[in-house]
């Protein structure tokens, strides 16, 4: 009967850890540390074409130009084609770099990233400056359940 209940014991403890790894790995970064920040807004980008990267950049610059940069909490999150802005041979890569550097956060949806090394065997590069998420859209859900307006251009 020891036996048994040792090897029970084991079990549990066993699926136990396997059931909180993928928990852990899909935690959400934490909020932004902008404590004076009167106002945040996260910005979506989910598709790959020039215009709607231009435009999502140029709101996320307009609003750090008219907010205090310490005033504004400012997330923009890729997904799906939209993690196009956030690789290394984007032209827009100095806006990025530059718009982080002021305070805002780049998040990529890494859901989007293992798909496409599913697919073309390959895992993507992106730079450093972006923040990994799980899940994009689960990040947006977050960050509007905690204070976030999210604004589509």
């Amino acid at each position: 009967m020891t036996t048994i209940s040792t090897m029970l014991r084991v079990a549990i403890a066993a699926l136990s850890i396997a059931a909180a790894a993928p928990a852990a790995r899909a935690q959400q970064p934490p909020l932004q540390d902008k404590p004076f920040a009167e106002h945040k807004i996260v910005l979506q980008l989910s598709d790959n074409d020039a215009r709607k990267q231009g435009l999502v950049l140029s709101v996320a610059s307009n609003l750090m130009k008219h907010y205090d940069p310490d005033k504004v909490a400012i997330e923009i999150v890729a997904f799906g084609p939209g993690i196009d802005l956030l690789r290394p041979e984007n032209p827009n890569r100095k806006m990025v770099e530059s718009l982080v550097a002021q305070g805002a956060r780049f998040d990529i949806c890494l859901n989007t990233v293992d798909t496409l090394e599913r697919e073309n065997g390959k895992r993507p590069e992106f730079i450093a400056a972006a923040t990994p998420v799980q899940v994009g859209v689960a990040q947006i859900l977050f960050l509007t359940e905690n204070g976030y307006t999210l604004v589509r251009p």
